[in-house]
């Protein structure tokens, strides 16, 4: 059963993050789906949860106030609107991969041969700066999402702040060559455990902000995120038996 109910006192992602933590830490919550711009929560749960539970999560952050407005069902989907949906929540990632091929391409292309290696070292220098930056724009409201899924950060609140800086470095890294050995090593085990946590909440089937654009845009958790990781382990594994 889906249960939606008002709440006040978000005014950014990162309180989103924060509400969506505290709600799925209650008994019988499974997904938890914050909506800043319409001052509503929506609560999936096993079994039926009062709302003042619900309320009484919220108890240490006294600027959220949760209350009842209606209780309802989940509507199926139409397919072509789900599709439609689709596209528009992935919108930023897609032309974001897409500013990146291209590029990369483009100067494979005026170097007038294309060498496979150099292409990837390209991409992934373009890769992690562009998703260092959005992460840095909001590094906070970043660090708090991040730690709903991400194992290391789950142990470690520190690690979401410093996951930034270190996408910041290999973007450099990669761009300016500087020890391929170490920095592809660096990203593969970087990736590795990262992909950990995204792969336990997908298959969990939590609906939870992905944190790959940082807290700038709102994008679930899915197998987009499942792939984002894969491409740069693959990449740099690639690279790495090259050298080996």
């Amino acid at each position: 059963m889906t249960h939606t109910y008002k709440i006040s006192g978000m005014t950014c992602s990162g309180c989103e993050a924060k509400v969506q933590e505290l709600l799925l830490a209650v008994p019988g919550a499974k997904i938890v789906i914050p909506d800043l711009t319409k001052g509503e929560v929506k609560v999936t749960m096993d079994r039926h949860i009062e709302t003042p539970v619900l309320a009484n999560a919220l108890k240490d952050f006294p600027k959220y106030t949760l209350s009842d407005i209606r209780h309802k069902a989940a509507e199926p989907v139409d397919r072509e609107e789900e599709k439609a949906g689709w596209l528009q929540t992935y919108k930023p990632i897609l032309l974001i991969f897409g500013y990146i091929l291209g590029l990369t391409l483009i100067v494979e292309f005026v170097s007038g041969s294309f060498l496979w290696q150099r292409w990837m070292n390209h991409f992934m220098a373009g890769f992690f700066l562009t998703f260092s930056f959005f992460k840095l724009l909001d590094l906070k409201g970043f660090a708090e999402s991040y730690i709903m899924y991400d194992i290391l950060a789950k142990r470690w609140s520190g690690w979401g702040y410093l996951y930034a800086f270190i996408e910041l470095g290999l973007g450099i890294a990669f761009l300016a060559g500087f020890n391929p050995l170490l920095t592809n090593s660096i990203t593969f085990v970087v990736m590795g455990i990262s992909i950990i946590g995204v792969l336990q909440s997908v298959m969990n089937k939590r609906k939870i902000q992905c944190a790959c654009l940082g807290a700038v845009f709102n994008l679930p958790m899915s197998t987009v995120t499942i792939l984002e990781d894969l491409l740069m382990i693959l990449m740099s594994g690639i690279m790495l038996a090259g050298m080996i």
